[in-house]
């Protein structure tokens, strides 16, 4: 007689485990390509928004550097930007040709994703102020151009000593003094 319920002749396959599926992995790997692609661009655009502003913040800081050369060491505008920066040597004392006004990077004319570039315009002033290496100038041009315009900004920025900002929305350079004029001004 047999007994019902019995399981005795019955086989039990269960499934083991070992690992995910190959579907399993696939499914994740789409997944993490997905929100890739949704965090990246978002990424790059604040990066880029981060350098824009960094460019703005270092052009205001040269404008007023500049302003603050002029009166203290009666030579003009400074000749360089260079000459607004610290000694290389770690000296201590601010001189009429290292000004210690900004910092090293920016004086080196690159911070943040952005060149900078200050040319002197105008006349020369002659003669250079007492203890100063080089004359300085009437008026100035500085620009801070997007090292990989799309990648670390999209806008250029321009300044003159009228201490205006100005930006130029392909991110060229302005070429001289009259034509960052002609862009439109920072609020």
């Amino acid at each position: 007689m047999r007994l019902q319920g019995s399981t005795s002749n019955s086989t039990h396959h269960t499934k083991r485990h070992d690992g995910f599926s190959l579907i399993e992995l696939l499914i994740v790997i789409a997944i993490i390509l997905i929100i890739a692609a949704i965090a990246i661009p978002s990424l790059i655009r604040s990066r880029m928004a981060a350098n824009e502003a960094a460019a703005i913040s270092n052009l205001r800081a040269i404008v007023t550097a500049g302003v603050v050369y002029s009166t203290s060491y009666n030579n003009g505008y400074p000749p360089t930007l260079v000459a607004l920066g610290p000694p290389s040597g770690g000296g201590s004392n601010a001189t009429c040709d290292t000004a210690q006004l900004i910092d090293e990077v920016v004086a080196a004319g690159s911070k943040s994703g952005y060149t900078f570039t200050y040319s002197g315009t105008g006349a020369v002033v002659s003669p250079a102020g007492q203890g100063c290496g080089a004359p300085g100038f009437n008026a100035y041009l500085i620009t801070a151009v997007p090292n990989t315009v799309g990648l670390t900004g999209n806008r250029s920025f321009c300044a003159t000593d009228s201490g205006v900002l100005r930006y130029d929305l392909t991110g060229a350079q302005a070429s001289s003094a009259a034509a960052c004029g002609t862009l439109s001004a920072l609020n």
